[in-house]
């Protein structure tokens, strides 16, 4: 029987080793660890049918979805900084795609898109389906580009769903220290103060080095590398900055936010926070953006509505005596 169970890691795997044809047809498939017995024979029976049909040429061989996410998670993936995530993420997905040919990575990712629900059975954000969505694609791109699983882009039809990622919540300081007060991690408590004083992402400040002239990034969203001043008030945090994974940190704010009465406030954004107390200040969009890392100006346009003393400056200039 193909299907067995392996011992050391208690998952079921499939293994096909057949002369079909006068030629050899071999494949081996280690199984979800979740699959049950049933699982595990019904897939079994599935994939001998299919793989006798190939042997004997009743159907061309057609590469399935899963297979590309195979070789994308083995190639590709590990060469980018967000591998493990997008693992993670595909594995997610894997009840809307499996057995699926890449011929069918349109309608699986519809399904997908109409059935994928949160734990709680609340429907998934925009964003998540569109990020999982896009990993999905990336990663039979790949198969297609680099293996030929494919004669044409798989992708080609893909909707992906539209989403606005411009939120125009701003944290004041009070807001600011009421989560602190009501953060009971100290590594957590650090990041919402430096956030809010520096206009750093959360995976920054897991990564800055601090130095006599600011923080040092090396390693930014941009690829470019920038250095951020030092708030007096946070002078203290740069002694010994919060370490430790994202996740971590992100947790413990969520429940400091719940405390706090604040539940509908983002760890992102302080980092917006802090454009908003600069631009109040009446620091200029460029240097903002400066300070925020934006390559591009128009990332720091997001903040022009908040400019309006410097606005009615400028317009009152109009007509008057040049100096």
């Amino acid at each position: 029987m193909p299907i067995y169970r392996e011992k050391t890691r208690g998952r079921f795997i499939f293994e096909f080793d057949r002369q079909i044809g006068g030629q050899r047809v071999r494949a081996r498939k280690l199984l979800p660890k979740t699959w049950t017995q049933a699982q595990a024979d019904t897939f079994d029976r599935q994939e001998s049918a299919r793989l006798y049909a190939i042997g004997t040429s009743v159907q061309r061989p057609e590469h399935l979805i899963e297979d590309a996410v195979a070789v994308y998670l083995k190639e590709r993936a590990p060469r980018l900084k967000s591998g493990d995530n997008i693992a993670r993420e595909l594995a997610q997905m894997y009840w809307a795609y499996k057995g699926r040919p890449l011929s069918a990575l349109t309608e699986a990712c519809r399904f997908y898109s109409a059935k994928a629900v949160k734990d709680d059975g609340a429907p998934l954000s925009p964003a998540t389906l569109r990020n999982r969505i896009r990993y999905l694609t990336s990663a039979c791109r790949y198969a297609w580009r680099h293996h030929s699983m494919c004669e044409h882009d798989p992708a080609a039809g893909v909707p992906v769903p539209h989403v606005s990622n411009e939120r125009q919540h701003y944290v004041s300081r009070q807001e600011m220290l009421m989560l602190v007060r009501h953060c009971t991690n100290l590594k957590a408590r650090k990041a919402i103060r430096v956030a809010f004083y520096s206009g750093m992402r959360l995976s920054e400040i897991l990564r800055a080095v601090p130095r006599a002239n600011g923080f040092h990034l090396q390693d930014t969203k941009n690829g470019a590398p920038r250095i951020v001043p030092i708030h007096p008030r946070i002078a203290f945090c740069a002694r010994r900055m919060p370490t430790g994974p994202n996740i971590t940190i992100q947790r413990a704010f969520e429940r400091a936010r719940t405390r706090a009465g604040l539940p509908h406030v983002h760890f992102h954004d302080l980092r917006h926070s802090a454009a908003s107390e600069l631009i109040n200040a009446g620091v200029d969009l460029y240097t903002v953006g400066r300070v925020l890392g934006h390559k591009d100006p128009r990332s720091t346009q997001r903040y022009s509505h908040l400019a309006v003393d410097t606005l009615a400056a400028a317009i009152g200039k109009i007509g008057g005596k040049a100096a």
